[in-house]
């Protein structure tokens, strides 16, 4: 039988005022890219259709851009400090600040070949698909 060391805690357990169901609120963690741009992906035959949730982002705020192949959205999400809330955050889950993430299209992608539409903080990207066929044979006639 192993001893178990019992400490105190105001917050919790019968003499406290908190649940324990709170728990989870108070530990601090740093959000990971896979919180902050979650994104599905589907392949539509001749494009990709690219989800990705920007929540509370205008679009204003995204920038696209298309290098070597990769196609690399960047977001600013900040707090407006317009708002006249006096009240104490509990806990904040959002995050806030600069984040991007890249995405690999193909070299012979363009910026022509994608199509982005921003709505309900879902960014949506249509992205054909590079064009992997040998060019056609050309014969050339002899004279």
């Amino acid at each position: 039988m192993k001893n178990q060391i019992s400490r105190y805690n105001p917050f919790h357990g019968s003499f406290g005022f908190m649940d324990p169901f709170f728990d989870d609120f108070f530990t601090e963690r740093k959000p990971s890219i896979n919180q902050i741009m979650k994104t599905d992906i589907k392949d539509n035959g001749d494009s990709y259709e690219l989800k990705i949730e920007l929540p509370e982002i205008s679009k204003e705020n995204i920038h696209l851009s298309l290098e070597n192949g990769y196609l690399t959205v960047e977001a600013e999400a900040h707090t407006s400090n317009d708002e006249k809330d006096n009240g104490k955050y509990i806990r904040k889950e959002r995050y806030y600040g600069n984040f991007s993430r890249s995405y690999y299209v193909g070299e012979n992608v363009s910026q022509e070949d994608i199509k982005a539409k921003l709505d309900s903080g879902v960014l949506t990207l249509n992205v054909k698909k590079e064009n992997k066929q040998e060019p056609a044979k050309k014969y050339i006639e002899i004279e």
